[in-house]
């Protein structure tokens, strides 16, 4: 890339990142608006109410805030290494605390109604999305944050944590995709058609959720947004060139 195009892209960078924000935001207001205008709002005791909490918790932890958490590479990519770990893992920490606090109220939600748990494509995968982002979670932490490995290990895992990242973004847009579609199935779908003002909402949330996956996909993939090599990277790079015969990684 030439230099007037890197000042180009460099210079749409903060607009790029202020949109994502907007949409973000604007995908848990709107959750929390679904939930709270039209379906009654929330509370802590087994009823349908204490289901409302799920998806504003999981739209908040495992949609918003882990992209954030991936973000901050790219946000904060001149400043120390060590202090983007730390707000990247602090952030996932929010996220997975807020996100099963979301997990335990459906299953609370379930065993007071009664319903069978597990019985959906969305509870399958937003089972397998918790279970992966937790041992992504724990992975970062031994690997990176507090590193028990060796740098040959943490060179060799570094893309696949990269990749795994991203995926596991990815599968969450997916899941409260199908959460949206099942509520809007099982709740109002005999006035779905008829344009009511919670289907369009639910249908304006949906095209939130895809915004947001898809500015953070460009904002996580062009080259020029990612961190400058640093002595800690080109550390990990001198052992991961052993492994790749001559490659050197992608910084996450």
């Amino acid at each position: 890339m030439d230099e007037a195009a890197l000042r180009h892209a460099r210079s749409v960078f903060p607009w790029l990142v202020g949109a994502s924000q907007v949409v973000g935001l604007a995908a848990v207001v709107l959750t929390g608006v679904w939930m709270g205008h039209f379906r009654g709002g929330f509370a802590w005791d087994g009823s349908a109410l204490e289901f409302n909490l799920h998806p504003l918790c999981m739209v908040l932890g495992l949609v918003f805030l882990q992209g954030d958490a991936i973000l901050v590479y790219r946000v904060f990519r001149n400043e120390t290494k060590r202090n983007v770990k730390m707000l990247h893992g602090i952030i996932h920490l929010l996220a997975l605390i807020i996100s099963i606090i979301g997990f335990v109220a459906v299953f609370d939600f379930h065993r007071a109604a009664k319903i069978p748990d597990m019985y959906s494509l969305h509870s399958w995968c937003g089972m397998a999305t918790m279970v992966l982002f937790c041992v992504q979670w724990v992975m970062g932490l031994l690997f990176f944050l507090f590193p028990v490995a060796s740098s040959w290990l943490r060179a060799s895992y570094l893309p696949i944590h990269g990749f795994c990242g991203v995926m596991l973004l990815v599968m969450a847009i997916g899941s409260s995709l199908l959460g949206i579609t099942e509520k809007l199935l099982f709740s109002i779908m005999s006035t779905y058609s008829l344009f009511t003002p919670e289907g369009v909402l639910a249908n304006v949330l949906g095209v939130l959720l895809l915004c947001f996956g898809v500015l953070l996909g460009y904002l996580l993939t062009r080259e020029e947004y990612r961190r400058p090599p640093n002595p800690e990277e080109e550390s990990l790079s001198v052992h991961f060139k052993t492994l790749t015969e001559g490659g050197s990684p992608t910084t996450p």
